[in-house]
């Protein structure tokens, strides 16, 4: 981060702070082509170590976690340090610590260390499940039980963990992650529970707002406006009150950044996508264009075509042959784009169980088995030469792997997954879901893999674990899915002023948000009212239909009370479950002692953007879908479950982009009403400054008084310094050195260097000379330090840059500073009362102190306009 005066500043990790000044930048920068070998050493040498020089005695004043952010103050000359759970205020001209206060704004007279980074305990421990070996009377209970009193040991293990962290989490959750200075002065912080905190310049908060709970990941301001991007994808504009003005979906990924570049805002998000917004958005502007695009909107839609095969099979802990993973998966994707499988009960066990319910509580997910498993899936697919594998997710026994063909992969991306258990304390992941979710031709595609509740009389458990999944499924990006680079995402919906609040009650689900959702799995619907011998004999004589009329799936369904909404291809296969292993044919089924009735339990079930079944495609309907195929493999013996899988035929309309953006461009080139509303939004409030010319002594202070003559509209103003020369006595040409607007030279101070000015009236700008040379810093009334000024006469070129509240464009003034020296300046005992040359409004530091900087001057500068 550059300083008001242009030093760089940087934070790492254990709360180090330094500081790289500017005249060792610009030194580096001057150099000649024979010295450049010395740059990096010349800059590297010249750092501040700030942390090292406020810790005495091992007691440092600032906390040792890592610096998530800095935050220049150029209107106070101030830089902010944030960490997860302080703050730490500095002066931009002497370094020197001004104050470090908590994020509830309470100062920190002395951190403690020790409490700012306890110890690390190891989680492992903790998680670790012993297996006692057990008592005659315990393996007596049979292996059901103590299996699950062993489930229950680790679930308990896993909540003992979440209580001890329970008072950490709460302050994890309120850490920093973002700062932003507004034009009014304030600095506004951002934390990861989404809570929006404003500051004043001195580090008192003021009040905080909370307009969303994902993280905060960035600010943008652009005139009165902020811009705050979230870990959800979403961006928010607000008002300098904090008013929640706008909101929209601008990623599926977290906003990672954001800009402002020629009248637009720019998102730009984890997964590489960058989108822009026009400045003015939201506004009239935006519903013109709208409604002319969507006029236009047969011109640039486009229709594409491709198949999704999806695959679920109940393995049993088994392992597949690769002939049954070809009769299965393998002969049905010639003609396939997209292949989804999803696996139940890859592993099971009350061992491993617990260990992934622990595994899961610290982020890691996944087995041996499991990646086995898909290892195995993708030489069937052809996996590297026909087929790109693109992302997994796996809870437990559950487990969901995604495959792209090579030539559809460029339109697909944007990855995440995610899984809800819903096992023993709806903690375990013996049953739940597990989910991916993919953007196809800017349009959403959601898969879930399920294993419900099982047995026939948990009808109501089985609805339960749906509506537990549909509600609680979110998505996120994870360590085994393939980056979705070079893959453009979709135009966003713009959602309005009061459209997302994500702590509503109404918020919608993820799943809810997608065009297109398939759920497949073991669902454990069974059949209902019939016995074993009955359902054999239909089963034998083919006669599904009467057997549909038994299914529990299909009459829940009917009664709305479980996949409301969705719909399955007819059943013309035989009941999957249960089977005996590696017996072929329908005399197969489960003939031992528990004789369990055979039953559809693994389905697969989807949802398209349709309202009515003969919705045509088009933009406002993206995804219709339709089912070629739907069938067991009843030639694969391997497991209990037969593998099930059914083919999609799925049509996506979608915009082109090129021409949709041509005819952007004719919208705004052509229409009327759009050239006036841009015209406006270009409108820059007319100013003054007092003059174009100050020339300062040791110690001057000069007063610019910048005056907004509009009486309706608010003018912005920053002031930068474009470029510093030194006035030769020879009459030589000015050695003039272009600072690139960073900051300004340690001998001119120019407060307050940013602001707003409200209608009519005006602010005033000290522009002061400083010497900040101490005795230290002298031998023999010499300057001793190397990047002290020298004795020349120096000029500045300040460029003060005015917009409107909101206006896309930009005006500026230019004012020459000149500084001619003294010699009496540098004097060890200067005199204290030098008369000082009013030139330029320049008046007597004294006298500033009786002058006010604030903008409200309208009523001084109305009369002095008068007479």
């Amino acid at each position: 981060m550059w300083s008001l005066l242009g030093d760089l500043w940087s934070g790492g990790e254990g709360g180090v702070i330094k500081i790289w000044p500017w005249e060792s930048i610009e030194k580096s920068l001057s150099l000649s082509p024979e010295e450049k070998h010395m740059a990096a050493l010349l800059v590297e040498r010249s750092n501040i170590d700030l942390r090292s020089q406020v810790t005495v005695n091992g007691a440092c004043s600032i906390s040792s976690s890592d610096v998530k952010c800095l935050l220049s103050d150029k209107v106070r000359a101030k830089v902010w340090c944030a960490q997860s759970m302080y703050f730490s205020l500095w002066d931009a001209h002497t370094k020197e610590l001004l104050k470090v206060f908590n994020i509830d704004g309470q100062i920190e007279n002395r951190v403690d260390l020790s409490s700012a980074q306890p110890p690390d305990q190891p989680v492992e421990d903790e998680m670790k499940v012993k297996f006692v070996s057990t008592s005659k009377k315990e393996k007596s209970q049979g292996f059901l039980q103590r299996s699950r009193n062993a489930i229950m040991g680790a679930a308990d293990a896993v909540r003992r963990v979440a209580t001890r962290g329970a008072t950490a989490f709460v302050e994890e959750t309120k850490r920093t992650e973002a700062l932003v200075l507004t034009l009014d002065g304030m600095i506004w912080s951002g934390c990861s529970n989404g809570l929006l905190v404003q500051w004043d310049g001195n580090g008192n908060r003021l009040q905080d707002f909370t307009h969303h709970s994902s993280t905060v990941q960035c600010f943008c301001t652009f005139g009165t406006r902020i811009y705050v991007g979230y870990a959800s994808g979403i961006v928010q504009v607000l008002d300098l009150e904090g008013n929640l003005i706008a909101v929209w979906v601008a990623h599926s990924n977290p906003v990672i950044k954001m800009a402002v570049g020629n009248g637009y805002i720019f998102s730009l998000a984890t997964h590489g996508g960058i989108r822009g917004w026009n400045l003015t958005s939201p506004g009239p502007l935006d519903n013109i264009i709208r409604s002319e695009l969507a006029h236009q909107e047969v011109v640039y839609t486009r229709r594409d075509s491709f198949r999704i095969l999806v695959g679920t099979w109940n393995v049993g802990q088994g392992r597949a042959s690769h002939d049954a993973l070809m009769s299965w998966l393998g002969s049905a994707v010639s003609d396939v784009g997209i292949v989804v499988v999803g696996l139940q009960e890859v592993e099971m066990g009350a061992g491993f169980l617990a260990m992934s319910a622990a595994k899961e509580t610290v982020g890691l997910e996944g087995s041996s088995i499991g990646q086995w498993w898909q290892d195995t899936i993708g030489k069937a697919l052809e996996e590297g030469t026909t087929f790109e594998r693109m992302g997994s997710r796996q809870l437990a026994g559950l487990l969901i792997s995604l495959w792209v063909r090579k030539n559809l992969r460029a339109h697909v991306g944007d990855v995440d997954a995610g899984a809800v258990p819903c096992g023993f304390g709806r903690a375990i992941g013996n049953k739940g879901g597990v989910g991916l979710r993919i953007r196809v031709l800017d349009r959403i595609i959601c898969f879930v893999n399920c294993h419900l509740a099982a047995h026939l009389e948990a009808v109501n458990r089985r609805n339960a674990d749906f509506d537990h999944i549909y509600r609680n499924m979110a998505f996120s990006r994870s360590s085994n899915l393939t980056s979705a680079a070079g893959v453009s995402t979709a135009t966003q919906a713009h959602k309005g002023t009061n459209a997302v609040n994500a702590n509503s009650e109404d918020t919608k689900h993820d799943l809810s948000e997608a065009d297109m959702v398939v759920f497949l799995g073991d669902f454990n619907y069974r059949l209902f009212g019939i016995s074993y011998d009955e359902a054999r004999d239909f089963v034998s004589q083919r006669s599904f239909d009467w057997l549909r009329e038994k299914d529990q799936l299909r009459a829940e369904m009917k009664a709305g009370k479980v996949f409301q909404g969705m719909r399955e291809a007819l059943i013309r296969f035989p009941p999957t479950y249960k089977f005996e292993r590696n017996q072929p044919g329908l005399g197969g089924y489960d003939s031992g002692e528990k004789k369990r009735i055979p039953a559809w339990c693994d389905r697969i079930i989807y949802r398209d953007n349709r309202v009515a079944s003969v919705s045509d495609c088009s933009l406002e309907c993206p995804i219709v879908a339709s089912v070629v195929q739907y069938e067991a493999c009843m030639d694969v013996t391997e497991s209990d479950h037969k593998p099930v899988r059914c083919k999609f035929n799925v049509q996506i309309a979608h915009a082109d982009r090129s021409v949709r953006r041509q005819e952007f461009g004719e919208i705004i080139r052509s229409n009327e009403k759009v050239r006036s509303l841009l015209e406006e939004s270009r409108y820059v409030p007319e100013t003054a400054v007092s003059t174009d010319n100050v020339v300062l002594q040791n110690q001057d202070t000069c007063i610019l008084r910048i005056t907004n003559k509009c009486i309706k509209e608010k003018a912005v103003f920053n002031i930068i310094c474009e470029g510093q020369s030194t006035v030769k006595d020879d009459g030589e040409e000015p050695d003039y050195r272009p600072r690139g607007s960073y900051g300004f030279p340690r001998w001119l101070e120019v407060t307050p260097a940013a602001g707003i000015i409200k209608p009519d009236q005006y602010v005033e700008v000290s522009v002061h000379h400083e010497e900040f040379h101490t005795l230290e810093d002298f031998v023999d009334g010499i300057p001793q330090n190397w990047w002290c000024e020298d004795t020349r006469d120096k000029e500045v070129i300040l460029v003060v840059i005015v917009q409107g509240g909101s206006s896309t464009e930009m005006k500026s003034h230019r004012i020459h500073v000149r500084h001619c020296f003294s010699a009496k300046a540098v004097r060890l005992e200067s005199k204290s009362n030098n008369a000082r040359k009013n030139q330029g409004g320049a008046v007597n530091r004294s006298e500033l102190g009786q002058l006010s900087s604030s903008s409200d001057k309208g009523d001084d500068h109305r009369n002095s306009r008068k007479s």
